[in-house]
């Protein structure tokens, strides 16, 4: 092994706003931030798991378009889709289509695709 992972950096206009977004998302608290940098750090880890760094012009992904790729997604396991999906858009995310029975996919407020995912285990 070379290393482990330190955290998943997320490139976006406005770190404090996407950190606030993925903070109400999957339960994780927002340990610092600045005008160019956010963190979040998930109940019960020592170290951060999320950054949001600022980017000038920042241009979003085109999903599932590969005009501009991705750059990054995450697969946020739920239990009720309706519930979730409901809980996403208020907190300002957007539905982008390809419901299946396992995901939904959705943009978060800088554009950045995410899937709400319900494995069949």
């Amino acid at each position: 092994m070379i290393g482990s992972i330190e955290s998943l950096i997320i490139d976006c206009p406005d770190p404090r706003a996407l950190a606030r977004f993925y903070s109400e998302l999957i339960g994780a608290e927002i340990v610092g931030y600045d005008a160019d940098w956010a963190e979040l750090v998930p109940p019960g880890s020592p170290r951060p798991l999320l950054a949001f760094q600022r980017v000038d012009d920042y241009n979003p992904p085109r999903w599932p378009s590969q005009d501009v790729a991705q750059q990054m997604h995450i697969d946020v396991k739920i239990d009720d889709f309706d519930v979730a999906e409901a809980a996403v858009l208020a907190l300002g995310a957007t539905k982008a289509g390809s419901d299946t029975p396992t995901f939904r996919v959705y943009l978060d407020p800088a554009g950045h695709p995410f899937c709400l995912i319900k494995p069949e285990d």
